[in-house]
Protein backbone atom coordinates (compact mmCIF):
# COMPACT_ATOMS: atom_id res chain seq x y z
CA UNK A 1 0.00 0.00 0.00
CA UNK A 2 3.05 2.34 0.85
CA UNK A 3 4.32 1.87 -2.88
CA UNK A 4 1.26 3.07 -4.33
CA UNK A 5 1.02 5.66 -2.29
CA UNK A 6 4.31 6.84 -3.08
CA UNK A 7 3.81 6.24 -6.68
CA UNK A 8 6.60 3.60 -6.99
CA UNK A 9 6.44 0.47 -8.89
CA UNK A 10 5.46 -2.39 -6.42
CA UNK A 11 7.32 -5.81 -7.85
CA UNK A 12 4.62 -7.74 -9.37
CA UNK A 13 3.78 -11.71 -11.07
CA UNK A 14 2.93 -9.91 -14.33
CA UNK A 15 6.82 -9.10 -14.80
CA UNK A 16 8.21 -12.80 -14.18
CA UNK A 17 5.31 -15.20 -15.52
CA UNK A 18 6.35 -17.79 -18.02
CA UNK A 19 4.88 -15.82 -21.17
CA UNK A 20 6.89 -12.90 -21.71
CA UNK A 21 6.14 -10.16 -24.15
CA UNK A 22 8.63 -11.69 -26.72
CA UNK A 23 6.77 -14.18 -27.38
CA UNK A 24 3.79 -12.11 -28.68
CA UNK A 25 6.24 -9.96 -30.53
CA UNK A 26 7.90 -12.83 -31.99
CA UNK A 27 4.53 -13.70 -33.02
CA UNK A 28 3.36 -10.76 -34.51
CA UNK A 29 6.33 -10.29 -36.68
CA UNK A 30 6.51 -13.73 -38.14
CA UNK A 31 2.18 -13.31 -39.00
CA UNK A 32 3.29 -9.61 -40.57
CA UNK A 33 6.55 -11.58 -43.01
CA UNK A 34 3.31 -14.32 -43.82
CA UNK A 35 0.70 -11.37 -44.81
CA UNK A 36 2.95 -9.93 -46.59
CA UNK A 37 4.14 -13.16 -48.84
CA UNK A 38 0.82 -13.62 -48.85
CA UNK A 39 0.44 -10.38 -50.70
CA UNK A 40 3.09 -10.55 -52.90
CA UNK A 41 2.32 -14.07 -53.94
CA UNK A 42 -1.22 -12.97 -54.67
CA UNK A 43 0.07 -9.57 -56.13
CA UNK A 44 -2.27 -7.54 -53.79
CA UNK A 45 -0.92 -4.15 -52.62
CA UNK A 46 -2.32 -1.28 -49.91
CA UNK A 47 -2.93 1.39 -51.17
CA UNK A 48 0.15 4.36 -51.62
CA UNK A 49 -0.44 7.58 -49.77
CA UNK A 50 -3.78 6.84 -48.22
CA UNK A 51 -4.42 8.82 -44.92
CA UNK A 52 -5.36 5.27 -43.29
CA UNK A 53 -2.51 4.15 -43.88
CA UNK A 54 -0.60 7.61 -42.93
CA UNK A 55 -3.05 7.44 -39.33
CA UNK A 56 -2.43 3.54 -38.81
CA UNK A 57 1.36 3.57 -38.91
CA UNK A 58 1.07 6.92 -36.88
CA UNK A 59 -0.97 5.26 -34.26
CA UNK A 60 1.49 2.34 -34.54
CA UNK A 61 4.54 4.10 -34.42
CA UNK A 62 3.48 6.66 -31.58
CA UNK A 63 2.18 3.10 -29.32
CA UNK A 64 6.07 1.66 -30.18
CA UNK A 65 7.62 4.79 -28.69
CA UNK A 66 5.40 5.38 -26.10
CA UNK A 67 6.32 1.42 -25.02
CA UNK A 68 9.75 2.54 -25.66
CA UNK A 69 10.04 5.47 -23.58
CA UNK A 70 8.61 2.94 -20.55
CA UNK A 71 10.54 0.05 -20.78
CA UNK A 72 11.98 0.84 -17.61
CA UNK A 73 8.87 1.91 -15.82
CA UNK A 74 9.30 3.60 -12.27
CA UNK A 75 6.10 4.00 -11.08
CA UNK A 76 3.14 2.28 -10.74
CA UNK A 77 1.22 4.88 -13.16
CA UNK A 78 4.43 3.85 -16.04
CA UNK A 79 4.17 0.12 -15.50
CA UNK A 80 0.14 0.53 -16.31
CA UNK A 81 0.49 3.67 -19.59
CA UNK A 82 3.46 1.08 -20.58
CA UNK A 83 1.12 -2.44 -20.47
CA UNK A 84 -1.41 -0.88 -21.85
CA UNK A 85 0.24 0.66 -25.17
CA UNK A 86 2.06 -2.73 -25.75
CA UNK A 87 -1.43 -4.74 -25.49
CA UNK A 88 -3.05 -2.21 -27.80
CA UNK A 89 -0.29 -2.07 -30.05
CA UNK A 90 -0.28 -6.06 -30.33
CA UNK A 91 -4.28 -6.00 -30.68
CA UNK A 92 -4.12 -3.31 -33.32
CA UNK A 93 -1.50 -5.66 -35.40
CA UNK A 94 -3.37 -8.93 -34.73
CA UNK A 95 -6.21 -7.24 -36.36
CA UNK A 96 -5.19 -5.42 -39.56
CA UNK A 97 -2.89 -8.13 -40.44
CA UNK A 98 -6.04 -10.46 -40.03
CA UNK A 99 -7.92 -8.68 -42.18
CA UNK A 100 -5.84 -7.90 -44.65
CA UNK A 101 -4.91 -11.82 -44.83
CA UNK A 102 -8.52 -12.63 -45.20
CA UNK A 103 -8.36 -10.28 -48.72
CA UNK A 104 -5.23 -12.51 -49.67
CA UNK A 105 -7.06 -16.32 -48.79
CA UNK A 106 -10.02 -14.89 -51.00
CA UNK A 107 -7.94 -14.96 -54.07
CA UNK A 108 -7.32 -18.90 -53.75
CA UNK A 109 -11.09 -19.71 -52.76
CA UNK A 110 -13.59 -21.36 -55.09
CA UNK A 111 -17.20 -21.52 -55.32
CA UNK A 112 -19.49 -20.24 -52.92
CA UNK A 113 -20.84 -22.69 -49.78
CA UNK A 114 -24.22 -20.70 -49.65
CA UNK A 115 -26.37 -23.77 -50.07
CA UNK A 116 -24.50 -25.68 -47.77
CA UNK A 117 -24.65 -23.60 -45.17
CA UNK A 118 -28.16 -22.62 -45.83
CA UNK A 119 -29.14 -26.61 -45.70
CA UNK A 120 -27.42 -26.75 -42.03
CA UNK A 121 -29.61 -24.06 -41.10
CA UNK A 122 -32.46 -25.56 -42.14
CA UNK A 123 -31.48 -28.43 -40.11
CA UNK A 124 -31.14 -27.14 -37.18
CA UNK A 125 -34.99 -25.20 -37.87
CA UNK A 126 -33.03 -21.41 -37.98
CA UNK A 127 -34.88 -18.87 -40.19
CA UNK A 128 -32.45 -15.98 -41.13
CA UNK A 129 -35.09 -14.89 -43.36
CA UNK A 130 -37.83 -14.41 -41.09
CA UNK A 131 -35.09 -12.86 -38.26
CA UNK A 132 -34.18 -10.42 -40.93
CA UNK A 133 -37.81 -9.16 -41.81
CA UNK A 134 -38.38 -8.49 -38.15
CA UNK A 135 -35.05 -6.11 -38.19
CA UNK A 136 -36.33 -4.75 -40.87
CA UNK A 137 -39.64 -3.94 -39.62
CA UNK A 138 -38.23 -2.17 -36.92
CA UNK A 139 -36.22 0.88 -37.30
CA UNK A 140 -35.48 1.11 -33.50
CA UNK A 141 -34.06 -2.75 -34.16
CA UNK A 142 -31.75 -1.26 -37.10
CA UNK A 143 -30.48 1.22 -35.01
CA UNK A 144 -29.92 -0.93 -31.79
CA UNK A 145 -28.19 -4.08 -33.87
CA UNK A 146 -25.91 -1.14 -35.99
CA UNK A 147 -24.63 0.22 -32.74
CA UNK A 148 -24.72 -3.39 -30.42
CA UNK A 149 -22.46 -4.54 -33.92
CA UNK A 150 -19.91 -1.89 -33.84
CA UNK A 151 -19.47 -2.41 -30.45
CA UNK A 152 -16.67 -5.31 -31.25
CA UNK A 153 -13.58 -2.92 -30.12
CA UNK A 154 -14.87 -1.80 -27.26
CA UNK A 155 -14.53 -4.90 -25.48
CA UNK A 156 -10.96 -5.55 -25.70
CA UNK A 157 -10.15 -1.72 -24.89
CA UNK A 158 -11.96 -1.79 -21.92
CA UNK A 159 -10.14 -5.91 -21.10
CA UNK A 160 -6.89 -4.72 -21.83
CA UNK A 161 -7.50 -1.27 -20.25
CA UNK A 162 -8.09 -3.62 -17.05
CA UNK A 163 -5.20 -5.75 -16.90
CA UNK A 164 -2.78 -2.64 -17.04
CA UNK A 165 -4.54 -1.06 -14.36
CA UNK A 166 -4.62 -4.22 -12.55
CA UNK A 167 -1.17 -5.22 -13.13
CA UNK A 168 -2.26 -8.00 -15.03
CA UNK A 169 -0.09 -8.62 -17.75
CA UNK A 170 -0.16 -12.33 -17.98
CA UNK A 171 -3.54 -12.30 -18.28
CA UNK A 172 -3.48 -9.57 -20.93
CA UNK A 173 -0.72 -12.02 -22.88
CA UNK A 174 -3.44 -15.06 -22.26
CA UNK A 175 -6.02 -12.73 -24.13
CA UNK A 176 -4.00 -11.61 -26.54
CA UNK A 177 -2.89 -14.94 -27.50
CA UNK A 178 -5.99 -16.35 -27.67
CA UNK A 179 -7.46 -13.88 -29.89
CA UNK A 180 -4.92 -14.65 -32.33
CA UNK A 181 -5.15 -18.31 -32.62
CA UNK A 182 -8.90 -17.80 -33.11
CA UNK A 183 -7.75 -14.96 -35.71
CA UNK A 184 -5.81 -17.56 -37.32
CA UNK A 185 -8.28 -20.65 -36.76
CA UNK A 186 -10.42 -18.72 -38.62
CA UNK A 187 -8.71 -17.65 -41.55
CA UNK A 188 -7.96 -21.46 -42.41
CA UNK A 189 -11.25 -22.09 -42.16
CA UNK A 190 -12.37 -19.46 -44.31
CA UNK A 191 -11.33 -20.80 -47.71
CA UNK A 192 -13.41 -24.09 -47.17
CA UNK A 193 -16.98 -21.84 -46.84
CA UNK A 194 -16.44 -18.65 -48.80
CA UNK A 195 -20.07 -17.24 -48.95
CA UNK A 196 -21.98 -14.29 -50.48
CA UNK A 197 -23.97 -14.38 -47.35
CA UNK A 198 -27.86 -15.00 -46.46
CA UNK A 199 -28.68 -11.69 -47.52
CA UNK A 200 -27.55 -12.22 -51.09
CA UNK A 201 -28.59 -15.65 -51.05
CA UNK A 202 -31.55 -16.17 -49.53
CA UNK A 203 -33.31 -12.69 -50.05
CA UNK A 204 -35.10 -12.19 -53.44
CA UNK A 205 -36.42 -8.65 -54.59
CA UNK A 206 -35.65 -5.44 -53.09
CA UNK A 207 -34.05 -4.82 -49.88
CA UNK A 208 -36.17 -2.89 -47.47
CA UNK A 209 -32.85 -2.45 -44.95
CA UNK A 210 -28.95 -2.54 -46.15
CA UNK A 211 -27.27 -4.35 -43.00
CA UNK A 212 -23.71 -2.77 -41.78
CA UNK A 213 -21.84 -5.63 -43.87
CA UNK A 214 -24.21 -5.09 -46.62
CA UNK A 215 -23.33 -7.16 -49.66
CA UNK A 216 -19.64 -7.01 -49.68
CA UNK A 217 -19.16 -10.64 -49.79
CA UNK A 218 -20.56 -11.03 -53.03
CA UNK A 219 -18.74 -7.90 -54.57
CA UNK A 220 -15.65 -8.40 -53.15
CA UNK A 221 -14.41 -12.04 -53.45
CA UNK A 222 -15.26 -11.98 -57.08
CA UNK A 223 -13.15 -9.34 -57.61
CA UNK A 224 -10.46 -10.94 -56.00
CA UNK A 225 -10.80 -13.95 -57.43
CA UNK A 226 -10.54 -12.65 -61.26
CA UNK A 227 -8.12 -9.59 -59.75
CA UNK A 228 -9.81 -6.98 -60.86
CA UNK A 229 -9.26 -6.07 -57.45
CA UNK A 230 -5.52 -5.59 -56.61
CA UNK A 231 -5.10 -2.45 -54.08
CA UNK A 232 -6.71 -2.68 -50.88
CA UNK A 233 -7.69 0.43 -49.66
CA UNK A 234 -7.21 0.39 -45.87
CA UNK A 235 -10.00 2.89 -45.46
CA UNK A 236 -12.07 0.77 -46.64
CA UNK A 237 -11.83 -2.50 -45.31
CA UNK A 238 -14.56 -4.78 -45.15
CA UNK A 239 -15.23 -8.57 -43.67
CA UNK A 240 -15.13 -10.94 -45.96
CA UNK A 241 -15.03 -14.69 -43.77
CA UNK A 242 -18.91 -15.58 -43.86
CA UNK A 243 -17.80 -18.91 -42.08
CA UNK A 244 -16.68 -18.78 -39.08
CA UNK A 245 -18.35 -15.99 -38.07
CA UNK A 246 -15.79 -13.40 -36.28
CA UNK A 247 -17.57 -11.45 -34.77
CA UNK A 248 -19.30 -14.85 -33.22
CA UNK A 249 -15.70 -15.86 -32.26
CA UNK A 250 -14.98 -12.35 -30.99
CA UNK A 251 -17.85 -12.33 -28.65
CA UNK A 252 -17.36 -15.64 -27.08
CA UNK A 253 -13.98 -14.84 -26.24
CA UNK A 254 -14.53 -11.37 -24.93
CA UNK A 255 -17.61 -12.96 -22.52
CA UNK A 256 -14.84 -15.85 -21.26
CA UNK A 257 -12.30 -13.13 -20.09
CA UNK A 258 -14.60 -10.84 -18.97
CA UNK A 259 -16.52 -13.24 -17.00
CA UNK A 260 -12.91 -13.81 -15.33
CA UNK A 261 -13.28 -9.95 -13.56
CA UNK A 262 -16.51 -9.54 -11.97
CA UNK A 263 -16.41 -5.58 -11.93
CA UNK A 264 -16.28 -5.94 -15.87
CA UNK A 265 -18.59 -8.51 -16.76
CA UNK A 266 -21.63 -6.53 -15.64
CA UNK A 267 -20.66 -4.97 -18.86
CA UNK A 268 -19.22 -6.85 -21.16
CA UNK A 269 -21.70 -10.15 -21.07
CA UNK A 270 -25.17 -7.45 -22.13
CA UNK A 271 -23.15 -5.87 -24.37
CA UNK A 272 -21.28 -9.12 -25.98
CA UNK A 273 -24.84 -10.80 -25.94
CA UNK A 274 -26.40 -7.48 -27.86
CA UNK A 275 -23.18 -8.49 -30.14
CA UNK A 276 -24.34 -11.79 -30.86
CA UNK A 277 -28.16 -11.32 -31.32
CA UNK A 278 -26.99 -8.36 -33.66
CA UNK A 279 -24.54 -10.69 -35.70
CA UNK A 280 -26.84 -12.73 -38.02
CA UNK A 281 -28.49 -9.42 -39.70
CA UNK A 282 -26.26 -6.97 -39.32
CA UNK A 283 -23.05 -9.05 -39.91
CA UNK A 284 -24.95 -11.05 -42.80
CA UNK A 285 -23.87 -14.32 -41.35
CA UNK A 286 -25.98 -17.74 -41.22
CA UNK A 287 -26.62 -19.50 -37.70
CA UNK A 288 -24.27 -21.90 -38.67
CA UNK A 289 -21.54 -19.82 -39.70
CA UNK A 290 -21.94 -18.57 -35.54
CA UNK A 291 -22.04 -22.21 -34.06
CA UNK A 292 -18.84 -22.36 -35.97
CA UNK A 293 -17.26 -19.27 -34.43
CA UNK A 294 -18.64 -20.32 -30.99
CA UNK A 295 -16.34 -23.70 -31.60
CA UNK A 296 -13.31 -21.40 -33.12
CA UNK A 297 -13.59 -19.30 -29.98
CA UNK A 298 -13.73 -21.80 -27.29
CA UNK A 299 -11.07 -23.89 -29.40
CA UNK A 300 -8.60 -21.33 -28.74
CA UNK A 301 -9.22 -20.56 -25.44
CA UNK A 302 -8.79 -24.65 -25.15
CA UNK A 303 -5.47 -24.60 -26.51
CA UNK A 304 -4.07 -21.71 -24.88
CA UNK A 305 -4.99 -22.49 -21.62
CA UNK A 306 -3.08 -25.58 -22.22
CA UNK A 307 0.02 -24.14 -23.54
CA UNK A 308 -0.06 -21.96 -20.69
CA UNK A 309 0.07 -24.89 -18.38
CA UNK A 310 2.22 -26.55 -20.03
CA UNK A 311 4.98 -23.91 -20.41
CA UNK A 312 4.32 -23.33 -16.59
CA UNK A 313 5.07 -26.69 -15.49
CA UNK A 314 7.88 -27.05 -17.98
CA UNK A 315 9.62 -24.21 -16.90
CA UNK A 316 9.26 -24.85 -13.06
CA UNK A 317 7.69 -21.65 -12.22
CA UNK A 318 7.43 -20.67 -8.48
CA UNK A 319 4.94 -21.71 -6.37
CA UNK A 320 4.08 -18.37 -5.77
CA UNK A 321 3.97 -17.23 -9.58
CA UNK A 322 1.56 -19.77 -10.51
CA UNK A 323 -0.86 -19.09 -6.96
CA UNK A 324 -0.52 -14.69 -8.83
CA UNK A 325 -1.36 -16.30 -11.70
CA UNK A 326 -3.97 -18.42 -10.42
CA UNK A 327 -6.19 -15.28 -8.36
CA UNK A 328 -5.95 -13.22 -11.33
CA UNK A 329 -8.08 -15.75 -13.33
CA UNK A 330 -10.09 -15.94 -10.89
Amino acid sequence: MMQIMTGRARPHHRDCHPMSGGLLAGIVALSFMIVSGMLLYNRLTIGPGKSSLAGAAGLGLALCFARYLLHRAATTMQLRLRDFCESLLVFMSISLLGVIASYSAAVDTLGFSDALLARADQALHMNWVAWYEVVAASPLLQKLGMVAYSTIYISPFLLLSAYAWQGRRAEAHRFLLTFWLAALLTLLLFPLFPAKGPLAHLWHGPIPYMPTSGLYQEQLIPALRARTLTEIDLHALRGLVCAPSFHTVCGVIYMAFGWRMPRLRRVLIPMNIAMLLATPVEGTHYFIDMILGAIVALSAIIQVDYFMDFIMRRLGAPAETAAAISADIA
